[in-house]
């Protein structure tokens, strides 16, 4: 017998420790080489974990076990043969689980019999459904015979105009590694930063001018969309090089400012938030914005983003308008100093050359860390963003959308 012992693989640097968050094969089941056998939670990202080689497992960890780098988590018995001639262990379960919820329904259909039990309370219940004014026989109960039990009790609900009987029911389950630390960062960002919010509204007229005219053409030749993220990003680039000190973090006692901007874009992914970085957004083009923004969101939405990937931006952005959201105060993604949240657009009425007239308007948010950007860097940062969006073509295009949008 040869039995080779599987590890848990370090999923990046500083990362110790990782959690079993699925197993997708059973003990027992025969794997091929490269197989996903798992999945895995870091505080990081969501990562597969593959069979190294084929045979026979046995599972040494349950789901839900925090588990160190390099712990043993399996074995796999390389020298048992496959099993051929029968469908997929996999596929057992499934016959089984449809079975069982044909079958399920058939004993409530039976309601029981009537006894002297049925509709009487026991001693604890009772006490609880007097301090509710309530009577037994106004319950369902689901105790033997029909008896009313405690827990009925405690789930009764008086009538006073409200329905009885519904359901009451709970769900408790452990949150995810990715979801506890991202949980624990936001916390960390409210009590360790001098947060405060500003905010400013911002005319799109211009923005959706240029990609009503340009944005087919963009598609065809890019296979991108010409979407709103470019437009922003390249403003916050060209607002990050006005006020160098909103791209910049503490470190102890000492300001670290960067002469690049790496734009951490948030996105909401299967198994929580993920701030997927899009690195040196100053240099690259409205096409190379768009390409790397999908494509990072795309990995993120099916679990393949990296640690690395996720790791190391100066400034982020954050779109809760493609929810519906009009207004917030987004929260700092530490140890960064300001992330700009975007909001959805909705045409208001506004004053226009001393006319009312239509316009999509959109609120935009900026909250920052009051300990090392002041009033002045902060709003200054917001108006420099509001002015490249409301003249997009002057200040990010150089009055050659052709040119800038690389047609």
């Amino acid at each position: 017998m040869s039995i080779l012992e599987m590890k848990v693989p370090s999923p990046g640097e500083s990362i110790t420790e990782v959690e079993i968050a699925t197993w997708l094969v059973k003990d027992g089941d025969y794997v091929e080489k490269d197989q996903a056998i798992a999945e895995v939670d870091s505080d990081k990202a969501t990562l597969e974990l593959p069979a190294e080689v084929s045979g026979i497992i046995t599972l040494k960890a349950e789901e839900g076990d925090a588990v160190a780098v390099g712990q043993v988590v399996c074995l796999i018995d390389t020298s048992a043969a496959k099993p051929s001639g029968s469908a997929p262990a996999t596929e057992a379960p499934k016959a089984e689980v449809k079975e069982e919820v044909k079958a399920a329904p058939a004993p409530v259909a039976a309601a029981p019999a009537a006894t002297y039990a049925t509709g009487s309370a026991s001693p604890a219940a009772k006490k609880i459904l007097d301090e509710k004014n309530m009577d037994a026989s106004s319950i369902q109960g689901t105790g033997k015979d029909g008896r009313v039990t405690k827990e009925d009790a405690i789930n009764a609900v008086p009538s006073m105009g409200t329905p009885t009987g519904g359901p009451r029911g709970m769900e408790r389950k452990k949150m995810s590694m990715l979801r506890r630390k991202v949980a624990e960062r936001l916390v960390e960002a409210k009590n360790t930063t001098a947060m405060l919010t500003t905010f400013n509204e911002v005319n799109l007229t211009a923005v959706n001018k240029l990609r009503n005219e340009y944005k087919d053409a963009f598609k065809a030749k890019h296979g991108v969309g010409l979407g709103y993220m470019s437009f922003f990003t390249k403003a916050v680039t060209r607002a990050l090089q006005l006020f160098p000190d909103v791209n910049s973090m503490i470190d102890g006692q000492e300001q670290i400012k960067f002469d690049f901007a790496d734009i951490s874009v948030a996105v909401s992914g299967p198994k929580g938030l993920m701030v997927p970085v899009v690195r040196n957004a100053e240099l690259l083009s409205f096409r190379g914005v768009e390409a790397d923004i999908k494509r990072l969101a795309t990995r993120a939405r099916d679990g393949q983003i990296t640690v690395d990937e996720m790791t190391g931006g100066t400034f982020t952005i954050t779109n809760g308008g493609v929810f519906g959201s009009m207004l917030s105060t987004p929260i700092i993604n530490p140890p960064q100093s300001g992330i700009l949240g975007m909001h959805n657009i909705i045409e208001r009425p506004v004053a226009v050359n001393g006319q009312v007239v239509i316009a999509p308007m959109m609120y935009i948010a900026l909250s920052y860390d009051h300990r090392i950007i002041d009033g002045r860097e902060s709003v200054g940062f917001l108006v420099a963003v509001k002015e490249a969006l409301e003249n997009p073509t002057e200040l990010l295009l150089n009055n050659d959308p052709k040119r800038a949008f690389e047609l």
